[in-house]
């Protein structure tokens, strides 16, 4: 009876984890309980990178706990901080990563794969949309910070 209620108490607090996630902060209980049963949820040091500028991605992660540095050719770009997201680019584009993410504290962190992100795109309704906006965000926010051309 322990490992059952060990479980359903991981499950619930990954569940309300999620919900913290901008990402998915409008589903239901129902469509964050199949997000919860598809992502893997893994806990790195400091200094362990995520995805690598230049390699090819499989796999979409969800910031749950901690910071991560983006970085391209070397430099720093930005920080991601607990209930952001990234990756997403390489399971819509086979592109080789256009940043590098490394964490810069303790992190814990959601990995989707194609497999669990497409079920999810599938069995959520709406998660396409979000995705769309979340990455039109994105865009925009990257067209304001590039210099203007002189």
């Amino acid at each position: 009876m322990g490992i059952l209620r060990d479980r359903l108490t991981r499950g619930a607090q990954l569940r309300d984890s999620l919900a913290e996630v901008p990402l998915f902060s409008s589903c239901s209980k129902r469509d964050l309980q199949i997000i919860a049963r598809h992502i893997h949820v893994i806990e790195l040091p400091p200094e362990t990178v995520l995805i690598r500028e230049g390699e090819r991605g499989d796999a979409f992660y969800v910031l749950l706990e901690g910071d991560a540095t983006v970085s391209q050719d070397g430099h720093e770009t930005a920080v991601i901080r607990a209930g952001d997201h990234f990756g997403e680019l390489a399971l819509l584009d086979p592109a080789p990563r256009d940043a590098t993410v490394t964490a810069g504290t303790d992190v814990t962190v959601g990995v989707l794969g194609a497999r669990a992100f497409n079920a999810i795109v599938r069995d959520v309704p709406g998660m396409n949309g979000k995705l769309l906006r979340a990455l039109a965000h994105r865009l925009r926010q990257a067209d304001l910070e590039r210099p203007a051309p002189t």
